[in-house]
């Protein structure tokens, strides 16, 4: 046998590996012929050929950068261990002013303020400007301004009609309308995410806990509505929040006074869970979770602090989206049963990607027993990461 000098150049190993390759397949396919020949032909068929030259081809690309490129991981790599978890948090602030939002974000890199009261002065003027910057991932500013009873610029920007007054009076385009005009007015004064719309379905008298806060006791009422009052919002680069996931609308009781209970998770399925069918026709919203025990599902829990809630809403419903507590700091459903630090351990450990108490302080006391949870295991940090992508993928980050 003839040995060229590029076979020199390959040395005898890789020789005896082509020789002892070239034997077991001659001998499973019956060829004749000298090992050393049948070598060359595997190698021949198995080693492409830069065109015209006979020479092994060399890709330019390195096999690594065919893989998909991870889009959170430099942001995420940016942050320290404890900003990662403030990532996942919303906390209430004071309304008068930046002062107290200034704080949380240049001091813990806070993921999320939530503005409540009645005081304007943080929604006034550029008061936001300053807070916002200060954010190095970009800082989602919270409102719940749904109508009706519950409004937070009416003072600043009038009056929004409730849900059910809506439904009664206004087609959906025409509250599509009503909604970017009202998302408008909100992102001009620095609100990046509204708590609303409402997508429980209730029967309930206007007064009740639920009651004229719904579009409609009709769940394919109810979700027409929800969907362009929550495409409105979006229409004028407001994030969306539907609530309140399982379903409020039919349940006994409020969750601000005590534990409520709902109909059983079988008559959630036929009205109550109907308008979070195909939830992604909704688009780049959040879902918020309420302090609600279903029976059948959460086994006495609320259902912000229950897995079963959440894997409810990612597997059945198919949610990809980041999910949020009602408030865990100044709702006794919560609050009579678990401290605010454990609270929000507990809901992130649990499934929320977003943990919200508008009540404020506490915030370092929450981190710390966050990072305590990280090192002991009882936060896993998958858990963590998987939050934060999500978090920062529906902040636009990644």
């Amino acid at each position: 046998m003839t040995i060229s000098a590029r076979s020199t150049r390959t040395g005898l190993a890789t020789l005896a590996a082509g020789a002892l390759l070239a034997a077991v397949l001659s001998e499973w396919a019956g060829v004749a012929g000298p090992p050393s020949e049948a070598g060359t032909a595997v190698a021949a068929s198995t080693s492409p050929t830069a065109p015209g030259t006979g020479e092994p081809a060399t890709s330019s690309t390195p096999p690594s950068a065919t893989a998909p490129r991870d889009e959170c991981a430099e942001p995420i790599a940016a942050l320290s261990p404890r900003q990662r978890l403030a990532q996942l948090v919303v906390v209430g602030v004071d309304p008068s002013g930046p002062a107290a939002a200034l704080a949380a974000v240049t001091g813990e890199q806070v993921g999320g303020i939530f503005v409540g009261g009645e005081a304007t002065g943080l929604l006034s003027g550029d008061a936001l400007t300053a807070v916002r910057s200060a954010a190095r991932i970009p800082l989602t500013v919270s409102v719940d301004d749904e109508g009706g009873r519950v409004q937070r610029v009416e003072a600043l920007d009038g009056e929004l009609p409730s849900a059910r007054r809506m439904t009664a009076t206004r087609t959906p385009a025409e509250v599509r309308a009503l909604a970017a005009q009202r998302g408008r007015a909100l992102a001009a004064r620095g609100v990046t995410m509204n708590l609303a719309p409402i997508a429980d379905t209730s029967p309930q008298p206007d007064g009740s806990v639920i009651g004229d806060r719904s579009f409609s006791a009709d769940p394919a009422v109810a979700r027409e509505y929800v969907t362009a009052f929550a495409a409105g919002l979006q229409d004028a680069g407001v994030k969306p929040v539907l609530k309140h996931f399982p379903g409020h609308g039919n349940a006994t009781g409020d969750s601000h006074l005590a534990l409520p209970s709902t109909p059983p998770l079988d008559a959630l399925r036929r009205a109550d869970l109907l308008p979070y069918r195909d939830i992604g026709d909704y688009g780049d919203v959040a879902v918020m979770l309420g302090h609600l025990d279903v029976p059948g599902l959460t086994g006495g829990e609320p259902a912000t602090l229950s897995p079963a809630a959440y894997a409810l809403l990612r597997e059945e419903y198919g949610f990809t989206g980041p999910a949020m507590t009602d408030d865990l700091g100044a709702m006794k459903a919560v609050t009579d049963r678990v401290d605010l630090p454990l609270a929000v351990q507990r809901a992130l450990a649990a499934g929320a990607d977003l943990a919200l108490w508008s009540s404020g302080g506490r915030l370092g006391e929450v981190l710390d027993r966050l990072e305590q949870a990280v090192a002991s295991g009882d936060l896993p940090q998958e858990r963590v990461t998987e939050a934060l992508r999500r978090v920062l993928t529906f902040k636009g980050v990644c």
